[in-house]
């Protein structure tokens, strides 16, 4: 029902018995089309919440999942994504595609499986399944160029601007270059339970996309960045672990947590200067139409007309590198389509009219490090193109806010204002463990006061803990990401979930026209003065150790 692509939720009910005795009856909201995409009600046991409107609006809004809920969705969506890409990733291997031009074949395969849709909404045909690839030796009709084909027939469907299409088709063209991945092999181990037979090399990647990603998008959560995940695993195999070109993608979670720190709602005009695979677009879009949703309801005509604002009007990114282009105009596409305003161009070197005719008021960013001064210089720009009180928000190393930007710092001040910032946890970009990041957040086109405080927060601890294998949550991290908003918002007099101190991760203080101390350890004031808890606890650690090295002597002496 959810994978026709007509419902977004379901309720479903099971009913089993013969009698009043044996009777049992369990209700799921039902959230998507994956195996695991439902949710058990188990604290309903009757029908009653059918009784009228009123008993079941209170059903339904205590059935829909909760933000730890969603909080959960997304880091287990995101878990199973890069099991789901390490798996590809050696299918891939296995069957000679080179490490850059995976991550391309899972994009374009993915936008091939699409129905072709035109402009008003009505299908022209339906999106490929493993069962249109045959294996044909014909140069027009092998699984490759169907599968590129596709893409094409798709693209010129939704009215996609040609110079877009062109580029995005240059990407793709690499399915159908090579004729020996459409001759039928032997079925690797990923997909041998998946195809019946011998099949190409393009169809046991397609098939093993189509079954573990494609048919599971609509469970996943929302903000999650689906290329940006692929891309991710695939770089550590491409490019090691990206540092050399500065690529480096932030994690869903923290996209959804910097988009909601901005206060992003259904009105807002979003921007992201370095678009990468569109992750912070995607979590602001998100977080956008399900405000529309819950202002008009959802599916009605109100809120429909309002995404449709959204994602054509109401997001503009900006990406030079042509196949992170075409990941993040696949991304969006993916999502109903926010591509509109996705433009392949140099930042620095687009008309000026394209910024003033959007009029961002809100900016999130993560810019290549590899840019002069860490990347500082695009929230330069993009503040100097906002209207005048938009919020910007930038993850970045912390060397540019204590001493590698102040060049750009110095000049940002005069014209902008630091807000907050942010310390992020040490491995935050594992396998990159030793960047050091924080988020700053800037006030548009209001000079910064100096007399004036600044919110620094200690985020480390955000609950996780980060190796080269998964995300381990080790401190209820579901709450410390609802709190930091919340600290963000009222500082000490926060109402916090999580075991916190406040005084420890929270300090305001001035910073100077230096640029140079803009980070959290500059202005946390660290008391080295001993207290008597440290004194005792110093010499029960020096017996305990005099009475470990008695006993060691003790058992010598016995031998």
């Amino acid at each position: 029902m959810i994978a026709s692509g007509q419902y977004h939720e379901v309720i479903a009910i099971g009913i089993a018995g013969d009698s009043d005795e044996t009777i049992e009856i369990k209700v799921y909201y039902v959230y998507g089309s994956g195996e695991q995409s439902f949710k058990l009600l188990e604290n309903v046991t009757t029908l009653d919440f059918l009784e009228n409107k009123k008993t079941f609006d209170e059903f339904y809004n205590s059935a829909i999942l909760t933000d730890d809920e969603k909080h959960e969705i997304l880091i287990n969506s995101q878990a199973q994504l890069q099991k789901y890409a390490k798996s590809l990733n050696k299918l891939m291997h296995n069957h000679n595609i080179t490490a850059p031009q995976r991550v391309l074949y899972v994009s374009g395969m993915l936008l091939s499986m699409q129905n072709v849709v035109d402009t008003q909404g009505h299908k022209i045909q339906d999106g490929l399944v493993p069962a249109d690839l045959k294996g044909i030796q014909s140069d027009t009709k092998r699984d490759g160029v169907q599968i590129v084909n596709q893409i094409k027939e798709f693209l010129v469907a939704r009215d996609i601007p040609m110079d877009k299409q062109n580029l995005m088709l240059s990407s793709f063209s690499e399915i159908s270059k090579a004729p020996l991945r459409d001759k039928e092999t032997k079925l690797d181990k990923e997909v041998s339970k998946l195809i019946d037979g011998n099949a190409s090399s393009n169809k046991q990647i397609f098939t093993f996309i189509y079954h573990n990603i494609y048919l599971s998008i609509d469970a996943m959560a929302g903000h999650l960045d689906i290329m940006g995940e692929m891309y991710s695993e695939f770089l550590k195999y491409a490019l090691g672990d990206g540092k050399e070109i500065g690529i480096v993608l932030t994690p869903p979670y923290i996209t959804k947590m910097m988009a909601t720190i901005l206060d992003i709602n259904q009105n807002i005009k979003v921007m992201d200067l370095a678009t990468g695979s569109a992750g912070f677009l995607i979590s602001a879009m998100e977080i956008m139409i399900d405000d529309a949703e819950n202002t008009y309801g959802k599916k009605t005509t109100a809120a429909l007309d309002k995404i449709h604002a959204i994602k054509s009007q109401q997001l503009l990114g900006i990406e030079l590198n042509a196949e992170m282009f075409t990941l993040a105009a696949t991304n969006m596409i993916l999502r109903g389509d926010g591509s509109s305003n996705i433009q392949s161009a140099n930042t620095f070197e687009t008309p000026v009219e394209l910024y003033e005719d959007f009029n961002a008021n809100k900016l999130l960013l993560n810019p290549p490090f590899s840019y002069d001064q860490n990347g500082m210089p695009f929230i330069a720009f993009g503040l100097d193109k906002m209207e005048k009180g938009g919020l910007g928000a930038i993850i970045i190393q912390d060397s540019a806010g204590s001493g590698k930007a102040v060049k750009t710092n110095q000049a940002m001040l005069k014209k902008h204002t630091l807000v907050a910032s942010i310390k992020m946890p040490v491995d935050l970009f594992q396998p990159m463990a030793g960047v050091q990041t924080s988020i700053y957040i800037f006030e548009a086109h209001k000079p910064h006061d100096f007399e004036k405080t600044v919110q620094f927060i200690d985020f480390r601890n955000d609950g996780y803990k980060r190796t080269s294998r998964a995300l381990q949550e080790i401190d209820e991290p579901a709450k410390r990401y609802a709190d930091i908003i919340k600290i963000y918002k009222a500082g000490k007099n926060a109402k916090i979930e999580a075991s916190w101190d406040l005084n420890d991760v929270y300090v305001e203080g001035f910073i100077t026209k230096s640029g140079a101390d803009w980070n959290f350890d500059q202005h946390k004031t660290i008391d080295t003065k001993p207290t008597f808890d440290d004194f005792r606890k110093t010499v029960a650690d020096y017996l305990a150790w005099e009475v470990d090295q008695l006993l060691k002597r003790d058992d010598a002496l016995g031998k």
